[in-house]
């Protein structure tokens, strides 16, 4: 067989049969400055779902199933899907969170031109994935996978700021510091969110991420555990308090007429609220 182009074509067969597919080409470079930021705005798009429905998938699940994940594993699984995330698209950006994308603008490392851009694909990200779970699993009040603090406002806020500051310090020193060794930064951040949930999650829920927060508040319609309990007992107009007209309704002592009534100012109130 001649030389040429048939030789190359035979060297070409023999690297595939061997298992080289290596490419000589970047596909993730281009260009185009415009291409390049959808690329990155995708990416956070993309990455931000991903560890959503993962890391909130563990809280439903094992809400709903009798514990089956348990608390370490929740933490864990947090960790380990930030850490999977960032090794699996971080060469194109990887912020996943609002908070991030800030404090590395404050730090002058990222353009304050594109940060309402990458916050609303975050925050796009993590109502689609909530909205996912919501479809695919029946979400009852018992398995709401949102933020939901046990302990009191102040001990949760304090909580926050603690295990946020850890977070964007880690962040700003193992990932952006030009002297840290950046191939072990997935690692490390995953590291850190395991760690932060494991200490913050039972007083504030552990957060660390706005969007983490919003998401499942927003595709659920839950605004949280104040709200419940101000459910919990209803107040008249004239400030008496009264059990919720949704018990009234089903105690089967009112007629008919009077439980249309009690329906009526029901949804009255939750549409003043």
């Amino acid at each position: 067989m001649a030389m040429g182009n048939d030789g190359m074509e035979d060297s070409n067969i023999s690297d595939v049969e061997k298992g080289n597919f290596v490419i000589n080409s970047d596909l993730n470079a281009s260009s185009n400055p415009t291409i390049e930021f959808v690329q990155r705005l995708l990416a956070e798009f993309i990455g931000t779902y991903i560890i959503i429905f993962i890391g909130c998938g563990s809280v439903v699940v094992n809400k709903l199933y009798d514990g089956i994940v348990t608390f370490p594993g929740i933490c864990v699984t947090w960790g380990l899907i930030v850490m999977i995330t960032i090794y699996a698209i971080g060469h194109v950006s990887a912020h996943f969170n609002p908070a991030v994308t800030i404090a590395l603008t404050l730090l002058g490392l990222f353009p304050f031109k594109e940060v309402l851009l990458y916050i609303m694909m975050q925050l796009l990200g993590s109502i689609l994935a909530s909205a996912t779970l919501s479809l695919i699993i029946d979400i009852t009040p018992k398995g709401f996978f949102g933020t939901t603090p046990s302990g009191s406002a102040m001990q949760s806020l304090v909580v926050e700021i603690i295990v946020a500051f850890v977070l964007m310090f880690v962040i700003s020193g193992a990932v952006n510091d030009h002297r840290a060794r950046k191939e072990l930064g997935g690692v490390i951040v995953g590291m850190t969110i395991a760690a932060n949930v494991f200490v913050g999650g039972p007083i504030s829920g552990a957060s660390m991420n706005p969007v983490r927060s919003l998401g499942p508040a927003i595709a659920v319609y839950q605004r949280g555990p104040q709200w419940e309990t101000a459910r919990e007992t209803v107040g008249d107009e004239d400030g008496e308090r009264r059990p919720p007209a949704e018990t009234m309704i089903d105690d089967g002592e009112q007629s008919m007429e009077e439980r249309c009534k009690l329906w009526e100012k029901m949804e009255t109130r939750r549409w003043r609220r």
